[in-house]
């Protein structure tokens, strides 16, 4: 099932999609798609719900984001267009949970930025408190998976000193969404092809085959190091053809147009401003 929030930013509501793509409330079921909801999603019949009149503002899929946890350079491909190697264990680093925004809510240049830069991730949300996983165990506390765009300042995460969160954390830096789809509609999450354009171009392709550690090797590798909790999301890498790895780089400008999509996670469109 595909799970989404809507309504204006601070008062989302927790809707679900039915057969025929119209948002179903769940107003009376859950108070929103976020805690121990989460660990409850397969037990929700969508035509037993109201459905949602009108053309709602979509949300972050997920509400109560404890962690935004992302894992760099997890694509070899990127690697390498880095000029980077491929890591040996994965690459931690945080998003500030204020970066959140909805799929389609804009991103804002931050004030003297001139090195913004686009990354479509696959998303996933824990549904259940986890630690000290096996890869095994690892697909049983997932709530679901979702689009992220690892927006990223490129000067501030690598030209300024101390640690990548910097780059990744302005306001509207974590678009997420539109929705929430659990594992069962999802399947394999390592055979979903991932896109972005930019005005139209396509800059980014690929699959999740070419993770470097796979979903279920980084919540085991996370959950040695820290509690999983329920809402928390980890962005699990990119594909090439970032505006860095471009020769020369380019970066977005007030005015662009950025357009994502994952197989069966749906599609995210941004306009771009200046702050």
């Amino acid at each position: 099932m595909k799970f989404v929030r809507f309504g204006a930013p601070g008062s989302e509501r927790p809707g679900v999609l039915d057969d025929e793509g119209r948002i179903r409330s769940l107003a009376g079921v859950m108070d929103d798609v976020a805690g121990e909801a989460l660990s409850r999603l397969g037990d929700i019949n969508p035509s037993d719900l109201p459905v949602v009149e009108g053309d709602p503002r979509i949300g972050p899929c997920v509400g109560g984001v404890g962690k935004f946890i992302a894992i760099g350079l997890n694509f070899s491909d990127h690697a390498e267009e880095a000029g980077m190697e491929p890591p040996s264990e994965p690459i931690v680093f945080m998003k500030a949970t204020s970066s959140i925004c909805g799929p389609n809510d804009g991103i804002t240049i931050p004030r003297g930025s001139e090195k913004t830069d686009w990354e479509v991730e696959l998303g996933v949300v824990i549904g259940k408190t986890a630690k000290y996983l096996s890869a095994d165990e690892c697909l049983d506390c997932i709530a679901g998976f979702c689009i992220v765009n690892d927006v990223s300042e490129r000067a501030y995460q690598l030209e300024r000193g101390g640690q990548w969160t910097k780059g990744k954390s302005c306001d509207s830096f974590g678009p997420v969404g539109p929705w929430l789809v659990t594992p069962d509609e999802v399947g394999n999450p390592q055979n979903l092809d991932m896109e972005l354009k930019v005005n139209g171009e396509v800059m980014q392709t690929g699959n999740t085959s070419k993770m470097i550690f796979e979903v279920g090797h980084i919540l085991s590798y996370l959950s040695q190091m820290m509690t999983l909790h329920p809402g928390d999301i980890i962005a699990t890498g990119t594909p090439p053809g970032v505006g860095m790895g471009m020769k020369p780089p380019q970066f977005l400008a007030a005015g662009d147009v950025v357009e994502l999509s994952i197989d069966k996670l749906g599609t995210q469109r941004q306009d771009v401003t200046a702050d």
